[in-house]
């Protein structure tokens, strides 16, 4: 899992998954593609992280070690 600073990620990422169900992610992908396109590098940073969030979050396998 990548490294998140701040909480507001996760709200957001919870508020895809809770308007868009199981397309979430491709909801967080098209935001990212729309601030790249508009040369928006931060925001495009932000909707990727968010992409890679949602992914882990909604995934039911077990990644990493179990303690």
């Amino acid at each position: 899992m990548t490294f998140l600073a701040d909480h507001r990620l996760f709200e957001d990422a919870d508020a895809l998954i809770a308007a868009h169900g199981p397309a979430a992610s491709l909801e967080a992908a098209a935001r990212a593609g729309r601030s790249r396109d508009l040369g928006n590098v931060i925001h495009f940073c932000r909707w990727r992280t968010i992409e890679r969030l949602i992914v882990a979050l909604t995934d039911d396998s077990v990644a990493g070690t179990l303690h």
